[in-house]
This record gives structure tokens, sequence and C-alpha cells, in this order.
């Protein structure tokens, strides 16, 4: 299996996510781009959780249908032809951080799929829903890891 090296020009890897991003910022998703998409992949899918939410882990973003030919996200955009479904807030697309003030950071994880054909995952997945389904038909991810503190 082949990795996905997933990059943010917002942020780097185990750093923190600027405020913009966040639920009490602009609540814009963050700029990605991505290389070492395998050419066998059909479709990507990017999933973004938080694994330190005290309900347990959240939901923050999950597109699938994501044309495998492009090489990133622009700040507060997806693809055309792209599916996003709702994330932890009850909302379709990007729903920034906010995890509850004095809280340690918390971890955002962003990863990114390449997957060999089409995947169903329900519209209103939690993050293991869409585990069970992604890591199961990968042909290649690339994780991100970004902070976010109150």
């Amino acid at each position: 299996m082949t990795g996905i090296e997933l990059k943010s020009s917002a942020f780097n890897d185990h750093a923190m996510i600027p405020r913009r991003y966040a639920k009490e910022g602009d609540n814009v998703s963050p700029p990605l781009t991505w290389s070492g998409v395998p050419d066998e992949a059909s479709e990507l899918a990017l999933l973004c959780e938080d694994p330190d939410a005290p309900s347990g882990t959240f939901v923050h973003w999950l597109v699938t249908g994501i044309d495998p030919h492009t090489d990133g996200l622009p700040t507060g955009a997806t693809t055309p032809g792209s599916h996003p479904h709702r994330n932890g807030y009850g909302q379709s697309g990007w729903g920034g951080p906010q995890p509850p003030a004095g809280d340690n950071a918390h971890r955002y994880f962003f990863r990114l799929y390449a997957l060999p054909g089409h995947v169903s995952i329900p519209e209103a997945a939690t993050a293991d829903e869409a585990h069970r389904v992604l890591d199961r038909q990968q042909l290649a991810t690339g994780t991100l890891v970004g902070l976010y503190q109150r």
C-alpha cells in the first residue's frame, strides 16, 4: 500500500490550526494539497475528525466522490461532483474546531483516502461508520494532524 502526502498551507502537521478555520472564526475549511494518489484510484474521500471530543470522536468533515485527478482543495471549497456529508453539528460540509474552552488542545485528523470505486457511506455517518467503509476499501491514505485550543 502506498502513501499519500497530505499538506496544508495554513498549518503544518501537528501544529495549531489558525482561528480562521475554527467554528468561532470564519468557519471555512482549510486549504489542502496532496500528491501520491495511486493511478488506479477512481475516487477520493476526505475525513476530518476529533478523537478528543468529550462525547466521542466528532466528525468535522466528510466528503466523498472527490476526483482522483485533483491535487487539492482551496479554502472553503470542495470539487465539482463531490459529495459533502453532514458533520457532527448536523450541517453539510465543513464544521470547524470548537473544543470546550479550557480543554487541552484537541487533535484534528485530516485523512485522505484513495479508493478503487464509489463508496456508499450514510449521509450523517459517525467516524466509526466512515472508517468501517474507508479503511476496508482504501488503496492508499494520507494523514495531516492539526491542533486547536480555545
